[in-house]
């Protein structure tokens, strides 16, 4: 039998049964899957051989244990540097509709170079990617004005953007959300910094309290990690969301110093009419990027992102 994994913890795998992809039984009725050694010697470089949302061949034994014996082909997968080892990745999740990045400005601050990492790995592997900022009600005036300026940035460039408050989501708000992002068979990744709101975004989402939430930090003014693994919760339009656990960091993988600007969508356009193609935009004879940033034809900020990347490529900080 095959099945698409809806749950992680450690070396236990929870996995639902499909039918042509679709889910053939009941939440009760998933089964707890484990994974046999030789994952391990097969090649992989992901610290998670198997992912949340992966499909997965399921060998069931006379003793009653169920083992996973082959992975399916991914579609797409959201991927990272290991925090661990940082010559290895770890992917978040795998088969995704789309990537929902939760963040907040303040309390806790979310860096537009994490958000501008993340845009660029969902970028790489064609994953449509929105950008959820919550908290919007802690802000002052001045604040506000930062998050117009901010979304206006991301809408520029295509994103959409949402501004809320996961914990007095509106009616209307709440439809907004599902129509636009939780349609039937959808399956979404929740991604952010630990303490944005992701599980209580979640929770109002799905109308059950199923995800565990958490305080801030008030010494560092930092979320605090409440969810310490993966799981899909179904909403009630039929589509599936991926809760995971916070992120601290995100090291982008496996890209070559001319494919980065690839991935920054005003990079790509302006750098076409670069004088080289393989142009790095670093100041060679000929580029366009660089007099588009001091021209303010493209933000500071995402230039800024940009190098950062390059950076851990020059550095060869996460690759073999």
């Amino acid at each position: 039998m095959f099945g698409r994994i809806i749950k992680t913890t450690g070396n236990a795998y929870t996995v639902l049964p499909l039918t042509d992809n679709k889910p053939q039984k009941a939440l009760q009725d998933a089964l707890v899957c484990y994974v046999k050694g030789n994952f391990r010697q097969r090649g992989i470089r992901s610290t998670n051989p198997v992912a949340i949302g992966d499909i997965v061949d399921v060998e069931q034994l006379a003793d009653g244990t169920n083992w996973i014996t082959e992975v399916h082909d991914r579609q797409n997968y959201i991927i990272r540097r290991s925090t661990n080892l940082s010559k290895q990745s770890h992917i978040l999740a795998a088969n995704l509709t789309r990537a929902i990045l939760v963040v907040t400005l303040y309390h806790p601050a979310t860096s537009l170079v994490f958000i501008d990492r993340f845009l660029v790995t969902a970028e790489a592997y064609r994953i449509p990617a929105v950008l959820v900022f919550n908290k919007s009600d802690l802000l002052n005036e001045q604040q506000k004005e930062e998050l117009k300026a901010v979304m206006f940035l991301y809408r520029q460039l295509g994103y959409s953007c949402y501004a809320v408050s996961a914990t007095n989501l509106s009616e209307e708000e709440k439809a907004n959300l599902t129509q636009n992002l939780l349609n039937n068979d959808d399956i979404v990744l929740l991604a952010g910094n630990s303490g944005v709101g992701k599980s209580t975004l979640l929770n109002s989402l799905c109308g059950e309290n199923w995800a565990k939430t958490g305080s801030i930090s008030l010494s560092h003014d930092k979320g605090m990690h409440t969810t310490t693994f993966s799981e899909m919760y179904q909403t009630p339009t039929g589509a599936w969301l991926i809760d995971t656990p916070g992120i601290k960091g995100f090291g982008v993988l496996d890209m070559q110093k001319t494919e980065v600007g690839h991935y920054f969508r005003e990079i790509f356009e302006i750098g076409k009419q670069c004088r080289y193609s393989d142009c790095t935009h670093t100041g060679e004879q000929g580029c366009k990027v660089v007099p588009a940033v001091e021209n303010h034809l493209i933000a500071q900020s995402r230039y800024e992102s940009y190098l950062s990347i390059l950076s851990d490529i020059n550095e060869d900080r996460y690759r073999r």
